[in-house]
């Protein structure tokens, strides 16, 4: 074994390893969760990229926050509306946005390119896709602050 694998290997096993696992995962179910809903919508029910997009997010994003919160970050008890969910919810707002945008703008591309729906589609999940991944690492480290217990709120061992 190459000793980047054993380091790779070393560091999945800490704390910090293991949340970037999980949080990696969570944005796996979501990530399939939105790309499904975006497909089916706009190349099976006709929706707007756009439109298609607002729904595919909200499909994904509930999952998102629950799924975070608890297996990642290891939260349980009521939200904290102001510390985790209000600032989750902007976060993801903002990523809509920007998705939403350039979901409109590669249908007009995908429209020039094929008249296939199919194809239409495909470029679409391909450009929503592309720009969840460059947020993507923005979004953990937000969320590593976000639900990271304060020390006087730990519970004692």
């Amino acid at each position: 074994m190459s000793t980047a694998v054993a380091a790779l290997r070393a560091k999945a096993q800490t704390p910090g390893g293991r949340k970037a696992f999980r949080y990696a995962m969570v944005s796996v179910v979501s990530l399939v969760v939105s790309q499904i809903t975006l497909f089916t919508l706009f190349a099976g029910f006709h929706w707007t990229a756009r439109s298609a997009n607002v729904a595919a997010c909200a499909a994904g994003g509930v999952p998102s926050y629950w799924l975070n919160r608890r297996w990642t970050w290891g939260k349980r008890g009521r939200s904290h509306l102001w510390r985790e969910v209000a600032p989750f919810w902007i976060v993801a707002f903002a990523s809509l946005v920007v998705s939403t945008v350039i979901a409109g703008v590669a249908e007009s591309q995908a429209v020039e390119l094929s008249s296939s729906r199919l194809v239409q589609a495909l470029v679409v999940n391909a450009a929503v896709i592309v720009t969840y991944g460059v947020i993507w690492v923005a979004k953990f480290l937000l969320l590593n602050v976000l639900f990271v217990t304060p020390p006087a709120e730990e519970a004692p061992a």
